[in-house]
């Protein structure tokens, strides 16, 4: 699960992320590159375009939509049997992060310093998950303090 998290828990507001950190695209890009990224529909919507590189595997209700680059599908097990057995990138959002949470083996989060106004919340990580490292990066300019962190899962 790669996804990115203010202080305050707020992932998204209006279907889009309200800060604009270009070191955090750059690692998005780089984790999500050549996989299968599984999304829901307002997630995929978000984008100004398909991202290059990448399967978008897109879970939504409504058996009608379709949109260029996007692979529509209506259940969590058609969107595992579609992405195959290579690593899958789940990036969101709050739904599908809950919903795909026991199949993941790893967090890929990006803590952003600060608090922001939002719409769409997520918790930070706690059992079963555990701190596996961390990378801290200073504020600069308007752009806030962040720390990339990765999770991993716990061994029942």
């Amino acid at each position: 699960m790669i996804y990115a998290r203010a202080s305050n828990g707020v992932i998204g507001k209006d279907g889009k992320i309200p800060w604009h950190i270009p070191a955090d695209l750059k690692r998005f890009k780089q984790l999500t590159m050549g996989h299968a990224m599984i999304m829901g529909r307002k997630t995929f919507e978000g984008f100004p375009s398909p991202l290059p590189g990448r399967r978008h595997i897109v879970l939504t209700r409504d058996k009608e939509w379709s949109a260029d680059g996007a692979e529509p599908v209506y259940s969590r097990a058609e969107a595992l049997m579609l992405a195959g057995k290579d690593a899958i990138a789940i990036i969101g959002g709050a739904e599908i992060y809950r919903l795909f949470s026991k199949e993941a083996d790893r967090i890929e989060m990006t803590q952003v310093h600060a608090e922001y106004d939002g719409d769409t919340y997520m918790d930070a990580p706690d059992a079963p998950w555990s701190l596996a490292a961390q990378e801290d990066h200073p504020a600069q300019g308007e752009r806030p303090a962040f720390s990339y962190l990765t999770y991993t899962r716990d061994p029942t």
